[in-house]
């Protein structure tokens, strides 16, 4: 009934290899999403509009993308031999893909996280 070790690692690596499908898949398909909302756009609206839209789309799906990709890494730990170096490495990726991804949510927003509840102007 229950997991052994070996099932668990493999369960494990389908499950991190399959979020890391969908992430890419999230990027991927946001993007021609965006695209196709700004092709959309430019036909009756100007120019500045549709690409503040289509960067702020496009800036989403990398942000939906880049979370998934930090959970796959976070369950790959699991199959992998857990040493400093490997756990290094994964801090390091992690810490990259959150900095971006709180970059990407600041470019978004035009406004730090923190400060969510104040109207823009």
């Amino acid at each position: 009934m229950f997991l052994s070790g070996g099932d668990l690692h493999s369960w494990a690596e389908v499950a991190a290899r399959g979020l890391e499908f969908i992430g890419v898949g999230a990027m991927l398909l946001g993007l021609t999403a965006a695209t196709v909302r700004m092709v959309w756009r430019l036909r009756g609206g100007s120019l500045d509009a549709a690409y503040a839209e289509y960067r702020a789309n496009l800036g989403r799906a990398i942000l939906l993308g880049l979370e998934l990709l930090v959970a796959a890494d976070i369950i790959s730990t699991v199959t992998s031999e857990l040493t400093f170096e490997s756990v290094g490495l994964l801090a390091a990726i992690v810490a990259i893909r959150t900095f971006l991804s709180f970059a990407l949510e600041t470019e978004i927003e035009g406004r730090w996280p923190w400060r969510r509840s104040e109207k823009s102007e």
